[in-house]
């Protein structure tokens, strides 16, 4: 197992998953699309509750991880979910979880998504907003870092406020929103002094960030030690949300191209 695999798979015990599925409609013999599904640990939940999965990303590594778990009534293959459209089949529901942040026209790619999705049908959206957004960090410390988030957005890399948005974003293309909430999140939202394990995730992800290491130059290591430290604090507090839609498609579409 390679070590993204292994981050990934680690990550996904400190969300809350089981909340975030039982919102979602009934899933014993309906087709599902879980877009972006990396390793394949959502698709494998999918599919536990009944589902037909069809997973897709563009991550060849992961993809054969997950391939390699043979999970059954699950297919995996590979997408650009920025530009690709047929997806091979018409399904009751898609899923999409820490990937819609990457689709800078998001409402473009729902709308996109869509011709995939029968009436009636729904998406379900989770995304985390304000990645960076801990205290207690030095005011200039956060000014950084929320200079290198608004480059990252005018470059069309990543949205890190893309959590908040979920819901107008659907609301636009179409979608009716049924639920819209906020989750706990034991790495990404939470209060108090971080897990050791949670602060070893912490530190491989800014490893992986090789473009904020470019950013920062030689304020990098001193940004991420105290980034670090200011989670193991005792006072520590979370501004960072992860935010979970669930949005239906009309059952008579009135979604553009649909």
């Amino acid at each position: 197992m390679s070590d993204l695999v292994a981050e990934y798979q680690r990550q996904f015990e400190w969300r809350d998953w089981r909340a975030i599925l039982a919102a979602l409609p009934p899933l014993r013999g309906k087709t599902v699309l879980d877009l972006g599904c990396g390793a394949g640990d959502i698709s494998l939940e999918l599919a536990a509750q009944g589902a037909l999965v069809l997973g897709f990303d563009s991550n060849e590594e992961l993809l054969a991880c997950a391939r390699s778990r043979e999970i059954p009534n699950t297919q995996f293959g590979t997408a650009d979910l920025r530009t690709d459209v047929d997806f091979g089949l018409t399904a009751d529901g898609i899923w999409c979880s820490f990937t819609a942040a990457f689709l800078i026209d998001l409402q473009s790619a729902v709308t996109r998504w869509a011709r995939s999705l029968k009436p009636g049908g729904w998406i379900a959206l989770t995304e985390i907003d304000d990645l960076f957004g801990h205290e207690p960090l030095a005011s200039a410390t956060k000014a950084r870092l929320k200079a290198y988030c608004e480059a990252g957005l005018a470059a069309g890399r990543y949205d890190f406020w893309c959590g908040r948005k979920l819901s107008s974003h659907l609301e636009r293309a179409g979608f009716s929103i049924s639920k819209c909430q906020t989750i706990p999140d034991r790495e990404l939202s939470f209060n108090g002094p971080a897990e050791a394990e949670v602060l070893e995730a912490w530190r491989a992800r800014f490893l992986r960030m090789r473009v904020l290491q470019d950013y920062l130059a030689a304020d990098f290591t001193s940004v991420v030690d105290e980034f670090l430290g200011c989670l193991e604090r005792a006072d520590h507090r979370s501004e960072a949300r992860v935010f979970f839609c669930l949005a239906m498609k009309p059952p008579t579409s009135t979604i553009a191209n649909v």
